[in-house]
């Protein structure tokens, strides 16, 4: 009855499904002298446990943490940014158009090159303008063809 037993918990042993109980049972029965004949191949197995379990560790493990200097990482950082935004700003002088004088803006001394530049800016005005409403007569004759389609 009991090797019967003993059968059973090594079956579920190897499946995966025993408690520890059992477990504890399977190691007291495979460290006592009179094991099964054909359980014997088991034997090793469960003493090498019970064996490795008794074992001690005399391997010392240093503890020591390493150590970040955190206000020297913060001032490096802070050097890093500041020399960025200096960089940012003498190369943006260097390459800033110059600046035109307020009262130089818009205005002309001669009259005829005033009215050339004011055509220019017109005819510009023009063609987006125009470019414009040929975009709007597209989106009409879409709405009138949607609405002979779909009749509201």
């Amino acid at each position: 009855m009991e090797l019967d037993r003993i059968e059973n918990i090594l079956e579920k042993y190897f499946q995966g499904e025993t408690t520890i109980a059992e477990e504890k049972e399977l190691k007291e029965y495979f460290s006592s002298p009179n094991v099964a004949r054909h359980l014997e191949q088991y034997q090793p197995m469960f003493g090498y446990f019970s064996q490795v379990k008794q074992q001690k560790s005399t391997q010392k493990i240093p503890l020591q943490t390493k150590k970040r200097n955190v206000a020297w990482l913060s001032i490096a950082a802070s050097a890093v940014v500041l020399l960025g935004i200096g960089t940012y700003f003498f190369v943006s002088e260097k390459t800033a158009a110059p600046a035109v004088a307020q009262s130089e803006l818009g205005t002309y001394d001669n009259p005829e090159e005033a009215l050339k530049a004011t055509q220019k800016a017109l005819a510009l005005l023009s063609n987006n303008v125009n470019v414009g409403i040929e975009s709007v007569q597209y989106i009409n004759e879409y709405e009138q063809s949607k609405n002979k389609i779909f009749k509201q």
